[in-house]
């Protein structure tokens, strides 16, 4: 795991020194070793922070080069089936000098060269820069849980990096807006673009894409992973059971594998069905050491169903109580983590709770994100399945998302469906799965997992996401996910059959709440710390036109707009103005700030 930041151009005046300033910027993610690789004749440098896992010796620094420095890289991230790969390797003849995951990319690109990606179970985000073909090979795992950024500047330079502000300490960088993803952030909470992040000229690699760059043309994007197709479900008394049990071999093997590291592991522990099925399988690997946690001044506590599911596996469990005042007071440092602009509140309580692992020695974390968007665990999916009204799917659906009535973004979002349901043959149920896995999960949830605990330099592994499981998520019917009105119906079926956990927790409904919204209406400090910095001196709030609707929140006591207004919930608009406002004065300042904004953004109220 860690942070990577590279170069390839033409002009390569101080490289080396933009580099530094660009590690150290991106330094929390890998805080135990830095190294650096350049070029000057053919205009490449790449940097690595390195947060050491697996083989800790000097033997994993990066970036790490074959023997003749042919093959270079440069890697975030970590691959699961390293072992399997290099008994393969070794079999073709390669020698290794490490224990490393990493070294497995060296001698993967010299035999397979770009049909690697193809053959790695992981996340990551990797760079090689091949100095046989003077191009430089760049790849982002299938489920979008690694980042990875680019610019191509105006003098022919191509930067990359794992975070966007790498980017504030290159030349010629300037850091405004993109007005069309704050445009999306305000009403889906998140930027949804495949591509566009929250500044302008900086793009996202889509997951499951490789990209090649040579100097003088263009960079070369292709898409190397595509969803496998549904498979029927035959009618059988055991054709559920069979496909549960299959499953969870998979599943098994995916979280044996996510346990590999040469550093004491944890797991985050809800309660939730989620991080409970992976909790129990592992348990049948190795003892666990279990974290959760809880707010104060508030009625959302899970921690009693966690301490059922630690006291059923055996586990040694730890529970962590969050104050509404440590928010606030680290909510201004968080901004700095937030990076690309998304609003889910729990970045900064996550991020304490990995700052809470790594002080107790966890340096990896197993985490049970990706199941609702595989298995089919939201509202989302029972809108597919019928359940709407006399609306329109793609309308049910945008309000579902963007907390609203309508929106300037509503129409884009409807061809984005429309899209979707074509390439899903006409399937709603499977169109929604490629919203969720393609959309949501790379750039909002992915997103506060990574964020929040490279911040505290830990390491964030998700077993549902492993693109084995991955794919039977996507080769799973809606029958077998929503049945009888249950939802996730596979893996609770899976639960029952290897009997994982107890039955409160394997008919458990999904648990959800919005821990910002709640502290906005009911902590008198939180509301008064939010009013000021959404309202105060410097804030943004006016320039996307929605300033009158908050003072009716805040000095009126409104609660939303009534119909025919778009904007129908007055505390879920706060809390994403509050994340903006914070994170505009720490990535574009008062002086960057009123350039960026140039035309005015206006979001429909």
């Amino acid at each position: 795991m860690c942070g990577i930041f590279g170069f390839l151009g033409k002009q390569f005046i101080h490289c080396a020194d933009v580099a530094d300033a660009s590690m150290e910027a991106i330094a929390h993610r890998g805080p135990d070793d830095r190294g650096r690789f350049v070029d000057t004749r053919s205009g490449v440098a790449l940097g690595q922070n390195r947060l050491s896992i697996i083989d800790l010796s000097s033997a994993g620094h990066q970036p790490m080069a074959n023997q003749e420095e042919s093959v270079v890289v440069t890697f975030n991230g970590e691959i699961y089936n390293f072992q399997s790969l290099r008994a393969e390797l070794e079999a073709a003849g390669h020698s290794f000098h490490s224990r490393t995951d990493t070294e497995v990319l060296v001698h993967g690109y010299e035999q397979w060269g770009q049909k690697l990606v193809e053959k790695l179970c992981g996340m990551f985000a990797f760079a090689i820069w091949d100095a046989r073909e003077k191009l430089l090979f760049l790849a982002r795992d299938p489920m979008g849980i690694k980042p990875l950024y680019y610019w191509i500047d105006p003098n022919q330079g191509f930067w990359f990096a794992s975070e966007i502000k790498a980017f504030l300490a290159v030349p010629g960088f300037q850091p405004k807006l993109d007005q069309q993803a704050i445009s999306q952030y305000l009403e889906f909470n998140f930027i949804y673009d495949s591509e566009r992040c929250s500044l302008q000229g900086l793009r996202k690699l889509p997951p499951g894409h490789t990209m090649t760059v040579r100097l003088g043309p263009p960079p070369k994007i292709e898409r190397y992973f595509t969803p496998p197709q549904v498979e029927p479900c035959p009618e059988e008394p055991d054709a559920i059971d069979r496909r549960a049990d299959r499953l969870y071999s998979v599943f098994s093997e995916v979280v044996g594998q996510h346990l590999i590291a040469d550093v004491p592991v944890g797991l985050l522990l809800s309660g939730g069905l989620d991080s409970s099925l992976v909790a129990a399988v592992a348990s049948r690997h190795q003892k666990l050491n279990t974290l959760s946690f809880a707010f104060a001044d508030s009625k959302i506590d899970e921690r009693p169903f966690a301490r059922i599911v630690s006291q059923h596996i055996g586990s040694h469990h730890q529970e962590v109580v969050i104050e509404p005042g440590e928010v606030t007071r680290d909510l201004e440092d968080s901004a700095w983590y937030f990076d690309d602009l998304f609003g889910d509140w729990g970045l900064i309580s996550t991020r304490m709770l990995y700052q809470q692992c790594r002080d107790r020695g966890l340096k990896v974390v197993l985490v049970g994100e990706g199941s609702d968007e595989l298995f089919g665990g939201y509202r989302s999916y029972d809108l597919a399945q019928g359940q709407r009204g006399m609306l329109p799917l793609s309308l049910q659906l945008y309000r579902w998302y963007s907390g609203r009535r309508w929106g300037k973004e509503w129409l884009g979002f409807h061809r984005l469906f429309q899209q979707l349901r074509r390439e899903a043959g006409g399937d709603d149920f499977s169109a929604v799965r490629l919203f969720e896995t393609r959309h949501q999960l790379p750039n909002n949830y992915n997103m506060k997992v990574d964020k929040a605990s490279m911040a505290a330099s830990v390491e964030a592994r998700v077993p549902f996401l492993d693109v084995r499981v991955a794919r039977e998520g996507f080769a799973t019917p809606s029958n077998l996910l929503m049945r009888n009105g249950t939802n996730k119906y596979l893996l609770r079926r899976m639960a029952e059959r290897q009997n994982l956990l107890p039955q409160k927790i394997t008919e458990r409904s999904k648990f959800g709440a919005s821990m910002a919204a709640s502290w906005m209406d009911e902590s008198p400090e939180f509301r008064s710390y939010a009013r000021e910095k959404i309202l105060g001196t410097g804030s943004v709030t006016s320039e996307f036109g929605l300033d009158a609707p908050m003072r009716k929140y805040f000095d009126r006591g409104r609660r939303g707009s009534a119909a025919p207004s778009g904007l129908s919930i007055y505390a879920i608009v706060a809390w994403r103005l509050l994340l903006l406002n914070v994170w505009a004065s720490r990535y574009l300042g008062k002086e960057q700030r009123a350039k960026s904004v140039g035309q005015r953004v206006v979001v429909s109220c």
